[in-house]
């Protein structure tokens, strides 16, 4: 990747790393429903395929369907956040990215991301998270890089441990 050249690494993001940030960040006015789908349709899926998998993630994801065709930015930030992990799951991406996946969620939509961080890796999927919940992060971690920064030390000296 160091050396290729922009396009090629747009399509290495577009085809190989899915992930989910902590904040959903979408274009106003787009319904819920459109949100999820957009990665796989961006990848050449069918849309009846697309749709109904969004479906799915959004039903197990615990979004009430009347929400599936109104903007999510309107949405509580779990809401939010559940759009979010679906639209992060809709693709099975080999690699993916997860920054605090279970911020906002509760006990019972927590266990649901798990579930389908375990199905990924499952799968084959290579995931990286940043998580703050210990509890969540033992679940799902088979390695542990546990970053401590201290004042007096520079970042070539930072202590580095498996997760």
């Amino acid at each position: 990747l160091a050396k290729a050249t922009p396009r090629e690494i747009i399509n290495v993001r577009k085809h190989t790393i899915g992930w989910v940030s902590q904040f959903l960040r979408v274009i106003p006015r787009i319904s819920a429903l459109e949100v999820v789908m957009q990665p796989m349709l961006e990848m050449g899926g069918c849309a009846q395929e697309a749709q109904e998998r969004a479906k799915l993630l959004l039903t197990r994801l615990n979004v009430p369907e009347h929400l599936w065709h109104l903007a999510p930015a309107t949405f509580s930030g779990g809401e939010q956040q559940r759009v979010n992990i679906a639209r992060g799951f809709i693709v099975d991406y080999p690699i993916l990215l997860l920054d605090e996946p279970t911020a906002s969620l509760d006990a019972t939509n927590s266990a649901v991301v798990v579930s389908l961080i375990e199905e990924a890796k499952a799968g084959g999927a290579a995931i990286i998270g940043i998580f703050h919940d210990e509890a969540t992060r033992d679940l799902v971690a088979d390695r542990l890089y546990d970053v401590k920064l201290q004042k007096d030390i520079s970042p070539k000296q930072l202590t580095t441990a498996c997760a």
